[in-house]
């Protein structure tokens, strides 16, 4: 009662709603950045049982952003910090640990028993795979994700909605998308990203409010700006549509079969020109004929984009490298740089010539050159 006694006074959670969080089972797929504070919030909570997958151990770049763990615990796998940390805050909450990286092999064993996933993964073929194996057993999966000052969040795979590849329909191939070790985060951010995923499991688990669910919520936390976009299901996804298999597949070797695919190619792409805002406006208001494409995603792109641009998201340039042409200059861009750098890196290598980059994406556009937002 002195424990859950601000639960109990909200009539929407009351003694049932405690005890329905008693019972319930709820797996974090990885402790790290988002995986630390959803695990404290539902320790604290009250959750009877919190699965912890994480073959890591703590590193002292860690601590900038991943509140479990401390400074003693470097050196230590994650999951045993995780769980002392986990009792710590509530000793009556049963701490279940995977000490193994997910895979094909073991993830619909692993994820079986549980009632919620939330998925705090830093990589392409785990946040894919959780996915897949979230809808085959029928499990809600929420999920987060973080770059430098932005993050997301939704819930994939509940009965009616979309999952995460009606979204994004195929990962990116290896090494294409730089993680937080090569563009950085803002330390508070994954709190925020990974609190927000512990209330939406919450809301699951209770039944209570909206969930996530068909929306992608979207956060800028160097304006503080939170925006929702609507999400469709998609009846021709290969994991939740109509012709979908129910098997999981191995992501890790798709996403480096992508890059295999053109390693024969000669240049490494590291070279790759970039082009300043300035520059571009100059070199198209003398009518110079120029490829723009835009790596951004979709729903990027409906919102503002540059006027002569064509979309090709940077999950889908390996295997649109044959329509990038070669009888012209093509600048690629995305928000702010990132993205379209790696793609030309990536388009470089495949032996694409005369690519380049627009320094600071859209963004640095829209400050520099153009202020106002292009849509049709």
């Amino acid at each position: 009662m002195q424990r859950y006694g601000r639960h109990l006074q909200l009539p929407e959670m009351g003694a049932k709603g405690q005890a329905r969080l008693k019972s319930a089972r709820v797996l974090l797929v990885g402790v790290g950045g988002l995986g630390s504070p959803a695990a404290l919030y539902l320790a604290a909570a009250g959750v009877g049982t919190i699965g912890v997958v994480d073959p890591d151990r703590v590193d002292l770049s860690n601590l900038q952003r991943q509140v479990l763990h401390g400074t003693p615990d470097i050196g230590r796998p994650k999951s045993e910090s995780a769980e002392e940390r986990i009792r710590s805050i509530n000793p009556h909450v049963e701490v279940e640990l995977f000490d193994t990286r997910l895979s094909s092999q073991n993830a619909l064993e692993v994820m079986e028993s549980f009632d919620v996933v939330i998925d705090g993964s830093d990589n392409f073929p785990t946040r894919y795979l959780v996915n897949d194996a979230a809808v085959i057993l029928g499990i809600p999966d929420v999920y987060g994700s973080v770059h430098r000052f932005e993050g997301q969040v939704s819930v994939f795979a509940t009965a009616a909605g979309p999952c995460y590849r009606c979204l994004f329909r195929d990962p990116p191939p290896a090494g294409l998308i730089p993680d937080c070790a090569q563009a950085g985060v803002l330390g508070v951010l994954p709190g925020l990203i990974g609190t927000l995923q512990a209330t939406e499991a919450l809301k699951l688990l209770l039944a209570i409010g909206e969930p996530l669910a068909g929306k992608l919520l979207l956060v800028d936390s160097l304006s503080m700006k939170f925006r929702t976009i609507e999400i469709q299901r998609d009846p021709d996804c290969p994991t939740c549509g109509a012709n979908r298999t129910n098997a999981l597949i191995d992501y890790e070797q798709l996403c480096a079969s992508q890059v295999e695919d053109h390693a024969s190619h000669a240049g490494n792409g590291e070279n790759v020109a970039r082009v300043m805002p300035a520059e571009l406006s100059e070199r198209l208001s003398k009518g110079e004929v120029i490829d723009l494409i835009d790596v951004r995603e979709p729903y990027e792109w409906d919102q503002d984009r540059l006027a002569s641009a064509r979309l090709i998201p940077l999950g889908e340039i390996a295997s649109a490298v044959d329509a990038i042409r070669d009888d012209r200059p093509t600048v690629l861009y995305c928000k702010s740089g990132n993205r379209s750098l790696q793609a030309a890196r990536y388009l470089a290598s495949a032996g694409k010539p005369n690519v380049a980059t627009l320094v600071g994406g859209i963004d640095r556009w829209r400050a520099e050159v153009d202020p106002q937002p292009f849509s049709d």
